[in-house]
């Protein structure tokens, strides 16, 4: 399996971009939030137990695919350095384990496009961060960052269209 991992912060652009990729090559979506409202059917966000059991089932569902053979994937996910950096190996570690290779992305955007992204309804209606003061608070816990991996491609995605940023990934992995 090949399996892009769209990290970067909120509002950058992960699922939609993740959206503008599986439409050139075709695969599968393991969006971040899947496995955070499944963990929220038993845990209250954050409690004692939440992020083991999102952990958990992004694990599971990486071991799945891969036995599976599933050929292409895009996972999208919030990556804080150093805190997620086990978790990121054990992703490629899986990856790896079936021959196949973790491709990690990372979405930068400015932040005044931020701004006028972050309170789109479509994020409202997933329950995602939709204020400005919101992500301040998100930033002061978590280090968000490139995964420090030689082969991170990293794009900024504030100008560009979700289908070019789409067309770059193809292109610097050979994805075609």
């Amino acid at each position: 399996m090949k399996l892009v991992f769209l990290h970067g912060e909120p509002a950058s652009g992960k699922l939609t971009v993740a959206r503008a990729l599986l439409r050139q090559v075709p695969g599968r979506l393991m969006e971040n939030h899947a496995a955070i409202d499944f963990a929220k059917t038993l845990f209250d966000f954050g409690a004692p137990g939440f992020w083991e059991l999102v952990e958990q089932v992004r694990l599971a569902a990486l071991e799945a695919a891969s036995t599976q053979g599933v050929p292409f994937a895009v996972m999208t996910c919030c990556y804080s350095e150093p805190h997620d950096r086990a978790q990121f190996e054990r992703f490629e570690a899986i990856v790896g384990h079936h021959r196949g290779r973790l491709l990690p992305v990372f979405l930068s955007c400015s932040e005044a496009e931020t701004a006028r992204r972050i309170g789109n309804p479509d994020r409202a209606a997933r329950g995602k961060i939709t204020s400005m003061h919101g992500l301040a608070g998100f930033r002061a816990t978590y280090n968000l960052v490139a995964v420090p991996h030689a082969d991170c491609l990293r794009l900024e995605t504030s100008a560009t269209p979700a289908d070019a940023i789409a067309t770059a990934i193809v292109r610097h992995f050979g994805l075609q």
